[in-house]
């Protein structure tokens, strides 16, 4: 027996389906092939079309990723045929199969459509800082049916891809406006409003993250049950590390107050309590008179 008859050999003979080692390297080297083709689309053919157009590494990241599925798939289906399976019989199986687990995978399917979706249309990209479902974090990977989102504490968050595609996600980096935040700061009735207010702007000014333009400004809140209210409009492109900026804020504020007797009040309370009269002296002996009634408890 010779290499071609042992590479042509059938050593799997099941009804009328056949197997010999020759489909197997088929196989092999197709998806080898694969591997090699998509290694050099990354490195030679997108690698000088992204410096020749100077295309951002988020967008970068997102082509790589749509034309590495679309080879793999194309492989793998090529792959697949190379065995001597017809692709009308996987067709036809794989829409009954999905027939019967539909709706089991309905959610995944809606992840890995919105997965696609994200490395189409670059609307999330690779190191964009995002906020979704109340937590700011920059994307460190996406995959075709979940991304992986970096906190600001350093946690990893898997993040369903529908998510980012269907949910109202906030894209810091998408941001060409300068970003206005606020810190509130409440004073004592008997301070002086205009002191308070330079105060607080020379605080605002003074900062190196806080921009010169738009000019930070101070607004009147209100009359609080305590305390005048002002609120500090100031504008800074640190969105990531933005409550290290407004803490350093309110140190300067709190010092440049204490300098110039500015108070900030504590919340006060006052409490009116009627006393009861228990007694009255009429000829000499005590008769009791009309007692007050003591709540169990008192508000304020």
């Amino acid at each position: 027996m010779n290499i071609k008859e042992i590479l042509e050999y059938n050593f799997l003979n099941l009804g009328g389906y056949q197997l010999n080692l020759l489909n197997v390297g088929e196989f092999l080297i197709i998806l080898f092939s694969a591997q090699i083709l998509v290694w050099a689309i990354k490195r030679i053919i997108l690698h000088n079309f992204f410096k020749r157009r100077q295309i951002d590494i988020g967008k970068q990241f997102a082509i790589t990723q749509f034309l590495k599925y679309i080879v793999y798939t194309i492989a793998l289906l090529l792959a697949i045929q190379s065995l001597g399976i017809t692709l009308s019989v996987i067709w036809g199986g794989a829409a009954a199969l999905l027939v019967g687990i539909g709706l089991g995978l309905q959610q995944t399917f809606h992840d890995l459509i919105s997965g696609i979706i994200l490395l189409i249309e670059g609307s999330v990209e690779i190191d964009d800082a995002i906020m979704v479902d109340g937590i700011l974090g920059k994307v460190r990977d996406i995959g075709i049916r979940t991304s992986r989102v970096e906190s600001r504490d350093g946690i990893m968050i898997i993040v369903p891809n529908s998510k980012l595609v269907g949910s109202n996600v906030v894209n810091w980096s998408h941001n060409d406006q300068p970003t206005r935040f606020q810190v509130e700061v409440g004073v004592s009735y008997s301070s002086d409003v205009k002191l308070v207010t330079e105060l607080i702007l020379k605080a605002a000014n003074g900062h190196p993250d806080v921009l010169d333009s738009p000019t930070a400004r101070v607004q009147f809140g209100a009359f609080g049950e305590s305390s005048l209210d002002f609120i500090l409009h100031f504008y800074s492109s640190e969105y990531f590390r933005i409550e290290f900026v407004k803490s350093d804020l309110r140190y300067r504020i709190i010092e440049l107050f204490r300098q110039h007797k500015v108070e900030i009040p504590f919340p006060q309370r006052d409490l009116w309590i009627k006393s009861p009269v228990f007694a009255s002296v009429q000829n000499g002996q005590h008769h009791p008179e009309w007692i007050a009634p003591v709540p169990d408890s008192f508000q304020s």
